[in-house]
C-alpha cells in the first residue's frame, strides 16, 4: 500500500491530517492532544499555535520542523524516529517532555518552558537553550559541549556527570553548575 504525501498545504484548527507523510505544510491551531501520530512523516513543515499534550510520536519522523507557540506537554521525543531527527522550538511548553537518548545537535529552544523535562544522556551538541526556563529539567550523562545556555534560567547541571565542555554560560546562571554542593551563593 502506498503512504500518501501531502505537499504545500495549510492545515487549520480541526482539519487534521490522516497518517502519511508531510513536506512544506503549515499547521495552524491544530488540536493532536491525545492523537496518535505513530509512523506520521513531516518534513520541512511547521506548526503554530498547535497542542500536542500526550500525543503518541512512536516512530514518528520529524525533519526540519518548526514548533511556535506550541503546548507540547509529556511528549516523548525519544520514541521518535532518529532518521534525520531536527526541529526547532520557540514560544513552546515542554514540560514533562522526554528526549532521553536522542541525538538532538544543534536544536534550538527559544522562549520556551521545559520543566521536568527528560534529557538523560542526550546529545545538544551546539544546541542553544535561549531565554528558556529549564526549571527541574534532568541532564544525566548529557553530551552539553558548545551548548548555548547564557540566556535560560533555574537549570542545575552536574560538571561531572555532563559533558560540558565549551558550553556557554552566564555568571548570572554559574550557581545551577553548583546545586549539588548545596552551598551559598550571593549575587
Amino acid at each position: 500500500m502506498q503512504e500518501r504525501v501531502t505537499q504545500d498545504k495549510i492545515f487549520n484548527k480541526n482539519d487534521l491530517p490522516t497518517k502519511g507523510e508531510y513536506e512544506n505544510c503549515t499547521f495552524n491551531s491544530c488540536n493532536f492532544s491525545d492523537t496518535n501520530l505513530s509512523e506520521f512523516k513531516f518534513i520541512d513543515c511547521t506548526f503554530n499555535g498547535c497542542n500536542f499534550s500526550l500525543a503518541k510520536v512512536d516512530n514518528t519522523a520529524f525533519r526540519d520542523v518548526k514548533f511556535i507557540d506550541c503546548k507540547m506537554l509529556g511528549l516523548r521525543f525519544d520514541t521518535c524516529n532518529e532518521f534525520g531527527l531536527s526541529f526547532a522550538f520557540d514560544g513552546c511548553q515542554l514540560n514533562h517532555s522526554s528526549f532521553y537518548k536522542t541525538k538532538i545537535k544543534k536544536t534550538i529552544f527559544k522562549n520556551s518552558t521545559l520543566h521536568e523535562t527528560d534529557f538523560v544522556e542526550t546529545d545538544l551538541t551546539s544546541a542553544v537553550f535561549d531565554n528558556c526556563d529549564l526549571s527541574q529539567a534532568l541532564f544525566d550523562h548529557s553530551i552539553l559541549e558548545k551548548t548555548d545556555f547564557r540566556t535560560s534560567y533555574n537549570y542545575s547541571i552536574d560538571p561531572e556527570n555532563n559533558r560540558i565542555k565549551k558550553a556557554k554560560f552566564s555568571i548570572s546562571g554559574i550557581s545551577g553548575l553548583l546545586d549539588k554542593y548545596d552551598i551559598d551563593i550571593e549575587k
